[in-house]
C-alpha cells in the first residue's frame, strides 16, 4: 500500500465531506493526505475573446482554497501531513493520474463546479473504472453505525472488494456483512429452491474461507438474499459507515450495473475496488 490518499476537491460542502471523511482515514492508516484542485480551462475559456491572465487567476485562488482547506484538516487532526496540488486539465485524467501512486483517490458526490457536479454521473463512473486501485464516492459521512458491507457475486471480480473489506473491518475493529443476491427465474417453476439455497451457502462459504483464515480477528456473516444486488446492497447500505463493491474490468460499460447502481443509490460512502491479481489468497 502506497503512503497517501488522494482527494479530488473543489469549494463546495459535498467536497469538505469527503475531505473529512479521506482525512480520519489518513489518521486511522497512518497515511499523508493530499488535496487535488483540477482546473478544467475550457469551462472559464472563450476561445474568441481570451481573458488575459485568466488560468494564473483561476490558478492562484485555487490554492488559496487548498490552503484554506489544509488548515482546517491540520487543525481538526493534529499531527496530519496534509499537501495540495493544482492540475489544468481533465478531471478524470488528472485524477486518475494522482491516484495511481496512492492508496485511494476520494471524491464528493456533488458540488459546485462543472466537475463536482457530475461526480455521480461520467467523472465518479470513469474514475471509478479506470483509475488504479480504490475510490471511493462520499456522499454523506455523519454516522458511526460500526459495520462494514461488501458485496459479493459469483465471479473474480468481487475478491479485490473482499480484500480490501476485510482488511478495513480489521482496522476498524467493527463487524463485516457479506452480502451475495441473486435473482430467481421468475417462470423456474421447477426448480428446486431449498436445494438452491443449499448451494448458494455452500458458494459464498467457499468464497470467504481463505478471508476468514486471513484475518480471524473478523467478526464476518453472511447475509444471503434473492432480491436484485442494487437493492439489496442499497438497503444495507442504510446501516453501514462503509459498502465495498468490486469492478469487472476498465470502464464504464465493464464497471457493472450493480456498481453502477450503487454508486447512484447508497447511503453511505461506497469503495469501488478494481481486480488485483496478487489479491486473492488461495485463487
Amino acid at each position: 500500500m502506497n503512503d497517501v490518499i488522494v482527494v479530488g476537491t473543489d469549494d463546495s460542502p459535498g467536497a469538505d465531506t469527503a475531505i473529512a471523511w479521506a482525512a480520519a482515514d489518513a489518521v486511522r492508516k497512518g497515511l499523508r493526505l493530499e488535496l487535488v484542485h483540477v482546473i478544467e480551462r475550457g469551462s472559464y475559456e472563450l476561445p474568441r475573446f481570451p481573458i488575459p491572465g485568466l488560468l494564473e487567476s483561476l490558478r492562484e485562488a485555487a490554492e488559496a482554497m487548498l490552503e484554506k482547506k489544509a488548515k482546517t484538516v491540520m487543525a481538526r487532526w493534529p499531527g496530519i501531513e496534509v499537501a495540495t496540488k493544482v492540475k489544468i486539465g481533465s478531471p478524470v485524467a488528472e485524477l486518475r493520474a494522482q491516484a495511481e501512486p496512492a492508496a485511494e483517490l476520494v471524491v464528493g458526490s456533488r458540488g459546485r463546479s462543472r466537475f463536482a457536479s457530475a461526480l455521480l454521473g461520467s467523472v465518479s463512473l470513469r474514475l471509478a473504472g479506470h483509475a488504479h486501485g480504490t475510490v471511493v464516492v462520499v456522499r454523506s459521512a455523519e454516522a458511526d453505525r460500526r459495520r462494514l458491507v461488501v458485496g459479493l457475486d459469483e465471479t473474480d471480480s468481487s475478491e479485490p472488494a473482499l480484500a480490501h473489506a476485510f482488511a478495513e473491518a480489521a482496522l476498524r475493529g467493527v463487524p463485516l456483512r457479506v452480502l451475495y443476491a441473486y435473482s430467481v427465474p421468475i417462470h423456474a417453476v421447477s426448480l428446486d429452491l431449498d436445494r438452491l439455497q443449499r448451494a448458494q451457502y455452500d458458494f459464498v462459504h467457499d468464497r470467504l474461507t481463505p478471508w476468514r483464515a486471513r484475518h480471524p480477528e473478523v467478526d464476518a456473516f453472511v447475509d444471503i438474499t434473492s432480491v436484485h444486488p442494487v437493492a439489496a446492497l442499497t438497503e444495507a447500505s442504510k446501516d453501514a459507515d462503509l459498502l465495498v463493491v468490486g469492478t469487472r474490468g476498465r470502464g464504464i460499460a465493464v464497471l457493472g450495473s450493480v456498481s453502477h447502481g450503487v454508486l447512484h443509490h447508497a447511503h453511505c460512502p461506497v469503495a469501488v475496488v478494481r481486480r488485483r491479481g496478487d489479491d486473492q489468497p488461495g485463487r
